[in-house]
């Protein structure tokens, strides 16, 4: 059964603020998704084991509870999608990737959600939402499973540093210092700061010892330089942008573009352009270039041109394009 679970009321504990020393099992940093689910697999996992009760401690630095989650999918939560494989993650060959999917594959994604009371409805696209059309239904979930396992939540409590020393984190609150012989970094990245994803989890690593990859944009628009494409705002067609870096294999992403008063927009640019940014990071030059009829070849496209001008030489050319190429017109 599945339920909007307005009414549930999660675990997170109200303090005053306080300078003492406390103890737990595991600590998780972050209170989001990644957080909260670490923090329920883990309480699942020392139950099966039939251990002792450990305790379990979510340090939150926001006021509330899933804020990035809010405002996932337009505020309805894209959950996950159908399908899912290691192509549609940025270095796809990466042993990391394949070990994520293979431990968490889409079907026990599915049963999770729907064991915790989130049925799941699948759209165009193959993206799952809950039937609901609300992501307030998947936090009060997570918080509810949270809260059936014993799971201690502390909200306005912002995590400073981290020190390990004897096999023991020393974490440094706002609200004094925890200890525990396991930490879970859940920061997020640099995603939205005002929801918490500031980068204060990468300082945090580093200061592990972590070595830090860059951060980059991920999913930006294209701006494109002159004018020429301000005529075209507003219009929409399937498209492959190709994006090449010196010294490696071109990257081609497909998929829908959208043109804008500054440039292209749409899934396929807003995909391609983690290349293009990661490149200029590294130093590197990088160019892009956009075929539309991503399905047809360059010969095969010289072809149809040729044969066009010998079939319908008096045809106006913007409607012979849009009928042999299914392009659309302005």
């Amino acid at each position: 059964p599945w339920h909007d679970a307005s009414s549930v009321t999660a675990p997170i504990i109200a303090e005053e603020p306080r300078r003492t020393v406390e103890h737990g099992d595991i600590a998780v940093v972050g209170g989001g998704a990644a957080g909260l689910a670490s923090a329920i697999f883990a309480a699942r996992e020392v139950r099966a084991r039939g251990l002792e009760r450990r305790r379990i401690l979510v340090l939150e630095g926001a006021r509330s509870i899933g804020a990035k989650i809010l405002v996932s999918g337009g505020t309805r939560c894209n959950v996950t999608n159908a399908r899912v494989e290691a192509g549609d993650f940025w270095r796809p060959g990466s042993a990391f990737v394949r070990q994520v999917l293979r431990a968490f594959p889409v079907a026990e994604t599915r049963a999770f959600f729907e064991e915790i009371g989130v049925a799941l409805k699948e759209e165009p696209l193959g993206k799952l939402f809950p039937v609901t059309n609300r992501s307030r239904t998947v936090v009060d979930a997570l918080l509810a499973e949270t809260r059936r396992l014993g799971i201690e939540i502390e909200t306005s409590r912002r995590v400073l540093d981290l020190r390990s020393s004897d096999g023991v984190y020393e974490i440094a609150t706002s609200r004094g210092v925890v200890l525990a012989p396991r930490v879970v970094l859940a920061t997020g990245g640099l995603s939205l700061p005002k929801t918490g994803s500031d980068g204060a989890g990468y300082r945090l690593a580093k200061s592990l010892g972590h070595s830090i990859v860059q951060p980059v944009p991920a999913l930006e628009p294209l701006v494109l330089s002159g004018t020429f494409h301000s005529a075209l705002s507003g219009i929409a067609h399937e498209a492959a942008i190709r994006a090449a870096r010196e010294g490696d294999k071109p990257v081609i992403v497909k998929g829908s573009v959208l043109w804008t008063h500054f440039g292209i927009s749409g899934p396929a640019a807003l995909d391609v352009s983690r290349f293009y940014r990661r490149a200029r990071a590294e130093g590197a030059s990088a160019t892009m270039t956009m075929s539309f009829v991503p399905e047809r070849t360059p010969e095969d496209i010289d072809r149809e041109l040729l044969r066009m001008n010998r079939e319908a030489p008096h045809s106006k050319a913007a409607s012979e394009l849009s009928r042999r190429f299914g392009l659309p017109q302005g």
